[in-house]
């Protein structure tokens, strides 16, 4: 299928800003439009540059906004105009917009650069905004299931397919490049695949990463062999895996046909190893989407386990024409409003505030500890984030917005971080940030059980999120991200990643370089550590195929799937919680 092209506007208006930051001299990419001309129907915001999507030619890009929505366009020389929604509502964009903050780089890059050329030699360069906030290794390219949607798991018989499984010697040259990083350290860590549980050896790869200095680690997983093989559950849970980042994309067999079945037994297997879990939506328009306030509420039917959920909105891969595109594009903001619809308005669009919004926290627990803290300061449009807490009366969920004025908040928070830097005494400045905490707490409306204001003061004054952890108890994190793709790829948001890849040739790799121009990172990088499927096979004396899930714990559905399982004990509790 073709993409259709037209003609666009002139870039005359670009304006490029070269800064300074942490004493690193770095030629950003941050390109802002001064003028505030009407093009027709539509209204210029900013530029910034992309990647053609035939041939990855890095181009100026238009963001512009047309009926209240935000859209990209970027005009290739020999491929003509490419036109791709950006984000869904052009209020919440400019809400968001006002927490753009840069981090505090790579001070120990992997690739020197004099100035930026994103996305071309990825690293992380010293020119990269942030530090690794999770860092992701692919232990395995096997998977069990074979997700229509997926383009990550080896499929046999395609031209130039390849097995992908780090030796332990590799798995543990990449902790070491993760946890040279400076100034923070990297301590988090997600393992991912393909399906990590299929390597018989994962609860060694855990222990390695445990061993090099990780605090965090969780894995993504289709959370099958945890419903299949409690045992092995417990074995990773024992090696040092926190957590399951465990993929859900429905209530319905329907709409999660993957591990439908499976998700009771594996929350089960959590629940008696002490491992928490966030659900993990791909959320796909047309296909999903109707589903996000059920997906919310079957996670409050069973939060002493489920801890968070974080939707994730579809990354568009491969060659797809307009109108395919159209027909399955979602935006953060777009599932922000279906949220809100499926909540009946219990979680509304004001709720949500985008990721780096909590960076002034970071910044006056900084300033009082006088050393480099995690920070998270992606770019504003690459997701967002609310907290919601359960009554302990009404069981109904209430969120953090409220019975909180955020806002005044995070103003405090930074106020105060000047006044420290600037020379005032930070043990007073603190106090007085403590005292001043439940000015902004509605006490009435909080919800009963909840001290919010006690919460906040303990994680300032042990100056770590360590503390954070008593948050979960009684409230739910739902969280966005939005991975971006060669459609709509804004060299802006690559710079300020903080979701890394650290890989073999001992490099670290933002998460939209490594995915969106697999050609340049994710297979050139894995190929040249990898067999064949036919030298695997050999080696391993087991054939690729025979790794797949055969739906054991599907037998006896009968009709659930062709009725939309709306027979199934999961859609039951969905619809019954209350909100």
């Amino acid at each position: 299928m073709t993409t259709k092209f037209h003609t666009g506007a002139s870039m005359k208006c670009i304006i490029y800003q070269f800064k300074r930051v942490l004493s690193i001299s770095m030629a950003l990419i941050q390109i802002s439009n001064q003028s505030s001309k009407n093009l027709g129907k539509k209204s210029t915001i900013r530029f910034t540059q992309s990647i053609c999507p035939d041939c990855n030619m890095i181009l100026d890009a238009e963001i512009f906004e047309r009926d209240n929505k935000v859209f990209m366009s970027k005009v290739c020389p020999t491929h003509g105009e490419c036109e791709e929604l950006y984000f869904g509502s052009y209020e919440l964009y400019k809400k968001f917009s006002t927490y753009w903050m840069d981090g505090k780089g790579a001070h120990s890059p992997n690739v020197m650069m004099d100035k930026c050329s994103c996305p071309n030699n990825c690293g992380l360069c010293s020119n990269h905004l942030s530090h690794s906030g999770l860092a992701n290794m692919i232990v395995t390219n096997r998977c069990d299931l074979t997700c229509w949607y997926c383009f990550f798991y080896v499929k046999k018989g395609l031209e130039g397919a390849y097995m992908y499984e780090p030796d332990h010697t590799q798995i543990r040259g990449m902790m070491k490049t993760l946890r040279s990083q400076r100034p923070i350290p990297g301590n988090s860590m997600q393992i991912t695949g393909g399906e990590p549980m299929l390597r018989e050896d994962i609860a060694d790869v855990i222990k390695i990463m445990k061993e090099e200095g990780v605090d965090h680690i969780q894995m993504n997983t289709n959370g099958i062999r945890h419903a299949m093989d409690p045992e092995a559950a417990r074995e990773v849970r024992l090696a040092g895996c926190n957590n399951l980042y465990l993929s859900f994309d429905g209530v319905t067999a329907r709409t999660n046909p993957k591990n439908h079945w499976e998700i009771p037994y594996a929350l089960d297997s959590c629940r008696k190893t002490g491992t928490t879990v966030v659900f993990v939506p791909t959320v796909i328009k047309s296909i999903n989407d109707h589903e996000l306030g059920g997906i919310i509420r079957y996670a409050q039917k069973n939060m002493d386990v489920v801890h968070a959920v974080n939707f994730q909105p579809v990354s568009l891969t491969g060659r797809m024409g307009t109108g395919e595109r159209e027909k399955y594009r979602i935006t953060v903001p777009d599932c922000i409003q279906r949220i809100e619809e499926q909540t009946n308005g219990d979680v509304t669009v004001d709720d949500w505030f985008p990721v780096p919004s909590c960076m002034p926290l970071t910044n006056v627990i900084e300033a009082f500890s006088s050393k480099p803290k995690y920070e998270l300061s992606i770019h504003f449009a690459c997701g967002a984030g609310t907290y919601i807490f359960e009554d302990a009366d009404t069981k109904k969920f209430v969120p953090l917005t409220r019975f909180c004025d955020i806002q005044g908040m995070l103003e405090l928070f930074e106020d105060k971080a000047e006044e420290i830097r600037s020379g005032k005494n930070k043990y007073f400045t603190m106090l007085e940030v403590v005292r001043k905490l439940k000015g902004f707490v509605d006490s009435k409306k909080q919800p009963a059980g909840l001290d919010l204001a006690k919460m906040f003061g303990n994680i300032l004054m042990k100056r770590s999120f360590d503390s954070v952890g008593s948050w979960h108890v009684k409230g739910l994190f739902l969280g966005m991200m939005h991975f971006q793709d060669k459609y709509n790829e804004d060299l802006e948001r690559l710079q300020r990643c903080d979701i890394h890849y650290v890989t073999p040739d001992l490099r670290i790799v933002p998460f939209c370089a490594f995915n969106v121009i697999p050609e340049w990172y994710r297979d050139r990088i894995q190929k040249k550590f990898s067999v064949t499927v036919e030298e695997w096979e050999q080696r391993e004396d087991v054939k690729l195929e025979d790794c797949l899930y055969r739906g054991l714990m599907r037998r006896g559905a009968g009709d659930e799937l062709a009725a939309g399982c709306a027979k199934s004990q999961m859609f039951h509790d969905a619809s019954q919680a209350t909100m």
